[in-house]
């Protein structure tokens, strides 16, 4: 089977886009998945991603993380399907769509997209770190010295050691100004660094707002592949309107025999 894919980044997460619509794609093939995330062996990604029928929402968003699992939201592979489905002619300007973690709403201007995520109701304040779910789970902890920073042998002890098999995706994240904050992730799935990761910038946002790091109700998230921004608003103590916003970019199509 020929399959035909593209190939999307938002600040340097990247990500496999497959127009599933005709529902021909061997999804529940793990091991398929993996090798074509692979990025000595196969086209090379942080994950994949399907875009299916929605009888409800203009498409549905499928998302397996580069180890071949079908995961959580993701953020960043949000804001690409978008950027796809409008190089597809399936939207205009503006869109709803399913994901696994329930309707999206997200708008397109250029290579510009703004991606609202659920509302996040539940944040735990600990001692050394903040957790909490975006779409994905995540813990957030400050550092000194973010650039130097072992973001990955530390990311992999505290994804293993405190979050077993189901594992979170780990930020580590340094304040710049009153409302900026510059973030690197460890990926569950990926099992590495990633050059950014939607989900966790959101995490991050909310996180130092919720410990008075920032009193602004948008912050500035420079990742290591460019610059996302979060807004939101508090409600009753709940974050409600939560916008991710950054570039999503087209870079190349393929075909690859599966």
């Amino acid at each position: 089977m020929k399959l035909t894919f593209y190939k999307y980044q938002g600040t340097g997460n990247d990500f496999i886009l497959v127009d599933n619509r005709s529902e021909e794609f061997p999804k529940e093939n793990i091991s398929l998945i993996n090798k074509l995330c692979d990025r000595n062996f196969g086209i090379g990604a942080d994950g994949l991603i399907l875009l299916e029928n929605d009888e409800k929402s203009d498409f549905k968003m499928v998302y397996f993380n580069a180890d071949g699992n079908e995961s959580t939201m993701c953020g960043n592979g949000g804001r690409c399907i978008v950027a796809f489905a409008y190089k597809l002619g399936l939207i205009n300007a503006t869109t709803s769509f399913l994901a696994i973690d329930g309707l999206h709403y997200a708008t397109i201007e250029k290579e510009i997209v703004a991606l609202q995520m659920i509302d996040v109701n539940t944040i735990t304040v600990n001692e050394n770190f903040v957790f909490t779910d975006t779409g994905s789970p995540h813990h957030v902890q400050l550092v000194e010295h973010l650039i130097d920073f072992p973001v990955v042998t530390q990311g992999r002890k505290i994804r293993n050691e405190i979050y077993g098999t189901a594992g979170s995706n780990i930020n580590f994240v340094e304040q710049i100004n009153a409302s900026t904050f510059a973030v690197r992730t460890y990926e569950r799935g990926v099992e590495d660094e990633t050059l950014a990761c939607g989900t966790g910038v959101t995490a991050v946002a909310i996180a130092m707002h919720t410990t008075g790091k920032t009193k602004s109700n948008s912050v500035t998230l420079p990742v290591n592949g460019g610059i996302l921004t979060v807004s939101f608003e508090l409600v009753d103590n709940h974050y409600k309107n939560i916008f991710l916003k950054g570039p999503a970019t087209f870079v190349f199509k393929g075909t690859i025999e599966i």
